[in-house]
């Protein structure tokens, strides 16, 4: 305000959690009933996965969603779409680091180099969000010219998380082998 160029002191702030807080316990609930009682089947399913590899998604900085896939600029680097792999996976899977390797889940299978790193955890493979420009009429030349994969392919559409009521995009299970 031109007025006030330094503020306004309002005077000291005043609790309002009390007044403004609409939980029936009347506390911040930090960990609601349908959270607390949807652990045992998250451990059940982490116990019946011990040995399968699951898929998360991953961002790069100067990708955004994959806008940015078409900006010259942007384009190359450590910006690519690989499928991160923990070295000891790798190892026992026979990936060979920036070889080709077939990933498939229930739904779907596609083939991408692998990287190997340990910036994922053993048991665990990562692939880019937003990546797959090879289709046909998506009008974005640069893009297309490195497209990588849509890891959306190994996603199911018909698994929901039932607490959210989304679909399952992260901790897909998957077979990863070398591409023949």
């Amino acid at each position: 305000m031109l007025a006030e160029p330094h503020g306004i002191d309002l005077g000291p702030l005043q609790q309002r959690i009390p007044e403004v807080l609409k939980t029936a316990s009347g506390a911040i609930e930090v960990c609601p009933e349908p959270i607390a009682e949807d652990v045992r089947r998250l451990r059940e399913g982490l116990d019946t996965r011990r040995d399968a590899l699951v898929l998360i998604g991953r961002r790069h900085l100067r990708s955004n969603n994959s806008w940015m896939h078409n900006v010259p600029a942007l384009a190359g680097g450590s910006n690519t779409c690989t499928l991160q792999v923990h070295p000891d996976d790798a190892a026992r899977l026979g990936l060979q680091d920036n070889a080709a390797a077939l990933v498939r889940s229930r739904s779907g299978q596609l083939q991408v180099t692998v990287e190997h790193t340990e910036a994922v955890p053993s048991g665990v493979v990562s692939l880019p969000h937003g990546w797959g420009h090879g289709a046909q009429g998506t009008r974005m030349e640069v893009a297309a010219a490195d497209p990588g994969v849509n890891a959306n392919v190994l996603t199911d559409p018909d698994v929901i998380d039932p607490l959210s009521g989304t679909s399952v995009l992260n901790g897909v299970p998957v077979d990863v082998l070398p591409a023949p």
